[in-house]
C-alpha cells in the first residue's frame, strides 16, 4: 500500500527549507534575471542548509536523504524561492554529476569530488549534448582516444548548465565509435585542463539566473584515473543520471504551482471589477480551479514516483510520466496565473511573465516532452 504521509522530521525540514528559501534566496531576482547573473552566494547558502548534499551519503559530506525527503525539500525550495534558474542549476549538479559519482565513482573519485560538491565550495557540470545531437544523445561525435596511460579527448559540447562557473565537468565521449552506444564512456575533467576551453555564456529565453555555455575539447589530455566507471559504461551512467534527473528536477514546480495558486486566490479576492471581486467571475474562478487540479494531481504523481524510487521499483517510463506531466502543468498554470492578473501579469515587475519564460524550458531540458511521450509509448508496446 502506498503511503505518502510525512514524518515529523520531514515536515520540519520542509518548513525550514521553505522559510529559508523565502527569506534568503529571493533577493533581486528581477535584477539578476535581467543581467543573466548566477548567484554564487545563494548557491553556497543552499549548501549550508544541505540542498546539494541530499542525494550523497553521509561519509562523503551529504545527508543520504531518502527519495521522499528529497522531493519534499525540492518542493519547499520551489515554494519559497522565485529564482527558478538557481533551482535548475542545483538540480543539474545533483543528478548529472553527484549521482553518477555516488553510483559509479571509485573511492578516490568520491572523496576527491563529493565533499566539495556538497558544501558548495565546488560546482559541477555535465557535458553530453552536442550541436548535432540533442534529443538523440547517443549520436554524439566527441571522441576519447586511448593514448599511453591516459586519454585524449576531441569534440564540442553545448547547452552545458553551470559550465561558466564549474570547477570540474563530467564529459561523455566515445572510446570506441564503431560500438555505438556501447562505446560511450564518461570522464571527470578539471577546469583549467589543457585542451579544455569554456565558451561564453549563452543567452536564454528563461532560467536566466543559471549559466550555460559550450565546451571545446582540443587534444584534451587526461589521466586514466579520470575515467568514471569502466570504458563503455557511459550509457549505463547516463541512464542512471537521467532516471534521477527526470524524476526530481521538476519537484520544485509543485511548490511553485502552490505559490502561484495562493497568489492568484489572493488577487482574485482583492481585485474588483464591475463592483465585485474578479474571483466571482467564472472565467477567473474556473481558471484558478484548473490550477488547483493540476497542483494536486502533479503532487500525487511526484510522491508516487518517490515511493517507487525508494523501493527500487521506478522504471524509465515512471520518470517520463512525471517529467512530461509536471512540465506541461507548470507551463499552463504559469500562463493561467499571468492571465488572472491581466495587464499587470504581463509586466516584468510582477514577475509572472518571468515564470512563464522559465516554465517553457521545463518542456525542453532533460528530454523534451516529445521524448518523454516516446518513452511512455514504448512502455506500452507502441
Amino acid at each position: 500500500m502506498m503511503d505518502f504521509d510525512w514524518t515529523e522530521e520531514q515536515r520540519t525540514y520542509h518548513d525550514v527549507v521553505a522559510s529559508f528559501a523565502r527569506d534568503r534566496l529571493t533577493d533581486d531576482v528581477l535584477g539578476r534575471d535581467a543581467e543573466h547573473a548566477f548567484s554564487v552566494a545563494a548557491w553556497r547558502e543552499c549548501a549550508e542548509i544541505g540542498i546539494q548534499g541530499l542525494p550523497v551519503p553521509e561519509e562523503y559530506g551529504g545527508s543520504g536523504a531518502d527519495a521522499m525527503t528529497i522531493m519534499l525539500a525540492l518542493e519547499a525550495l520551489g515554494y519559497g524561492c522565485k529564482d527558478n534558474g538557481l533551482i535548475f542549476a542545483l538540480n543539474a549538479q545533483m543528478w548529472a554529476c553527484e549521482v553518477p559519482l555516488v553510483r559509479f565513482g571509485s573511492e578516490e573519485q568520491k572523496r576527491r569530488h563529493l565533499p566539495g560538491l556538497c558544501d558548495g565550495s565546488t560546482i559541477g557540470a555535465q557535458g553530453m549534448s552536442e550541436p548535432e545531437s540533442g534529443s538523440d544523445a547517443m549520436s554524439l561525435t566527441t571522441t576519447a582516444e586511448k593514448r599511453g596511460d591516459g586519454y585524449v579527448l576531441n569534440g564540442r559540447k553545448t547547452f552545458v548548465t553551470n559550465a561558466p562557473e564549474a570547477d570540474f565537468l563530467l564529459v561523455y565521449a566515445s572510446t570506441d565509435p564503431g560500438m555505438g552506444f556501447a562505446g560511450l564512456s564518461a570522464f571527470l575533467i578539471g577546469r583549467g585542463t589543457r585542451g579544455l576551453s569554456i565558451g561564453q555564456p549563452l543567452e536564454k529565453m528563461g532560467l536566466r539566473t543559471s549559466s550555460m555555455s559550450e565546451l571545446f575539447l582540443d587534444d584534451c589530455e587526461i589521466a586514466k584515473e579520470q575515467l568514471l566507471g569502466k570504458p563503455g559504461s557511459g550509457m549505463a551512467i547516463f541512464n542512471v543520471a537521467m532516471q534521477w534527473e527526470r524524476s526530481c528536477i521538476l519537484a520544485s514546480t509543485v511548490g511553485a504551482m502552490q505559490r502561484q495558486l495562493e497568489r492568484c486566490i489572493t488577487y482574485a479576492r482583492e481585485r474588483r471589477q464591475s463592483g465585485k471581486p474578479i474571483g466571482k467571475f467564472q472565467a477567473v474562478s474556473h481558471r484558478i480551479a484548473d490550477m488547483k487540479v493540476r497542483l494536486e494531481t502533479a503532487r500525487l504523481l511526484i510522491y508516487r514516483l518517490a515511493w517507487l524510487l525508494e523501493r527500487g521499483a521506478a522504471r524509465p517510463h515512471d520518470a517520463a510520466l512525471a517529467k512530461l506531466y509536471l512540465s506541461e502543468c507548470y507551463l499552463q498554470s504559469s500562463l493561467d496565473a499571468l492571465q488572472v492578473h491581466g495587464g499587470y501579469g504581463y509586466m516584468a515587475e510582477y514577475e509572472l511573465e518571468r515564470e512563464v519564460r522559465d516554465a517553457v524550458g521545463t518542456r525542453i531540458h532533460s528530454g523534451t516532452s516529445d521524448i518523454q511521450r516516446n518513452i511512455i509509448a514504448g512502455s506500452l508496446g507502441l
